[in-house]
C-alpha cells in the first residue's frame, strides 16, 4: 500500500446527546473531527500509511487528539504541540436526517498559529501521494502558506497531489478571495474534487464538463465531480469521461464528513491503480456508509466491510 501525507486542523467534536437546538443542548458526547483527519482515518482502514501534519494546543484535548489518532494507527511524527494556544473545537447538534447544525471555536487555535516553517521538516520525499483541502487556506494567513510550502515541496519532488475544495465560505472574508484562492492552489493538484455546486461557485457554471474543462485547462488530470445522490463523474486529461450512480440509501441519519469519505475512497482507488469506474464506486460507497452514521468518521470502512457492503449493494 502507498504512502500518504496530509495536513489540517484535528479538532475536538462535542455532538448533543439529544435532538434539539444547540443553544438547548446540556449533555455532549466528546470525539474528534477534520476533513483532512477523517480522510486519514478512511486511508488508514482501507491499509495505506498516512501520516498527519498539524499542530494541537497542549491541553487535554490536544493530548487526546493525538491519542485518537495514534490508536487509528496515523504517523504522527509531524504532530507539533503549542502551549500558548488551544486545540479547536467544534459543537454539533444531534439529529437524525440531513446537515446538522454546528458552532466553530478555532479562532486563534494552535493550528491557525502554527509556523509555516515547520514544513522545513517534512521530508516530502518520503511520500507517494500529499492530500490537501481548501479549509486551511481559510482559517489563517498562517496555515495557507504551511499549506502553499508543502504542496510547492510535494510538486518539486513529483509528489501526486489531490485537493478537495471542501468550500466552507462562512470562514472567509468574502467570496472572491475564496475563489480567487483556492482556483491559485487547483495548479498543484494532479486530482481535483469540487462538489457541484463548489464547481459553480469556483468556475461560474454549473455544467459538468465546463467545470472539468476549466481544470484540465489548469493542468489537473482528473477532474472528479460529486454530485450528491445522482452519483460522481470522473473527466482526465485524455478527453475521457465516466460515470457511477450513487448508492441508494435509505436513512440519511448525518452528512457531515461524506465527501471525505469520498475522497479517501476514490484517492486509495487511484493510489491502487484502480480503473477510473472504480475510483467512482469506492467514493460513492465510503460516502453512502458515512452518512448513516451520526458521527464524522464512525461509518469509515475497513476494506472487508466495504467490499461486502458494495457487493450487497451490487447485487441489490
Amino acid at each position: 500500500m502507498t504512502k500518504v501525507v496530509t495536513i489540517g486542523e484535528a479538532m475536538g467534536l462535542f455532538t448533543a446527546e439529544k435532538i434539539c437546538h444547540l443553544d438547548d443542548a446540556d449533555v455532549f458526547v466528546r470525539s474528534f473531527c477534520g476533513a483532512e483527519l477523517n480522510f486519514s482515518i478512511g486511508m488508514r482502514r482501507l491499509g495505506h500509511e498516512v501520516t498527519y501534519i498539524t499542530c494541537l494546543g497542549d491541553d487535554p484535548l490536544g493530548r487526546s487528539a493525538k491519542r485518537f489518532m495514534l490508536a487509528e494507527g496515523i504517523d504522527c511524527r509531524y504532530v507539533f504541540f503549542d502551549q500558548r494556544h488551544n486545540t479547536g473545537f467544534q459543537m454539533k447538534a444531534k439529529t437524525d436526517r440531513g446537515d446538522p447544525e454546528v458552532a466553530n471555536f478555532r479562532r486563534h487555535s494552535a493550528f491557525c498559529d502554527m509556523d509555516a516553517t515547520v514544513i522545513d521538516k517534512v521530508a516530502i520525499n518520503e511520500y507517494e501521494h500529499l492530500h490537501i483541502t481548501g479549509i486551511p487556506f481559510a482559517v489563517s494567513e498562517n496555515a495557507r502558506e504551511a499549506v502553499l510550502r508543502l504542496a510547492k515541496k510535494a510538486k518539486d519532488e513529483g509528489v501526486s497531489i489531490s485537493f478537495d475544495p471542501n468550500l466552507r465560505p462562512a470562514l472567509w472574508q468574502d467570496r472572491k478571495t475564496m475563489v480567487d484562492i483556492i482556483n491559485d492552489a487547483a495548479n498543484y493538484a494532479d486530482v481535483i474534487l469540487p462538489g457541484i455546486k463548489e464547481g459553480e461557485i469556483l468556475t461560474g457554471s454549473s455544467d459538468k464538463n465546463e467545470i472539468a474543462s476549466f481544470y484540465l485547462a489548469k493542468g489537473v488530470k482528473k477532474v472528479v465531480i460529486k454530485d450528491g445522490a445522482t452519483g460522481a463523474y470522473l473527466y482526465d486529461k485524455d478527453g475521457n469521461a465516466y460515470f457511477e450512480p450513487s448508492f441508494k440509501v435509505e436513512k440519511v441519519v448525518d452528512t457531515v464528513g461524506a465527501g471525505d469519505g469520498f475522497a479517501a475512497g476514490a484517492i486509495s482507488a487511484m493510489l491502487e491503480k484502480l480503473p477510473p469506474q472504480e475510483m467512482l464506486k469506492r467514493g460513492n460507497a465510503i460516502g453512502s456508509l458515512v452518512v448513516q452514521y451520526p458521527g464524522d468518521n464512525d461509518g469509515l470502512p475497513d476494506r472487508g466491510k466495504l467490499e461486502t457492503y458494495i457487493k450487497q449493494k451490487t447485487v441489490a
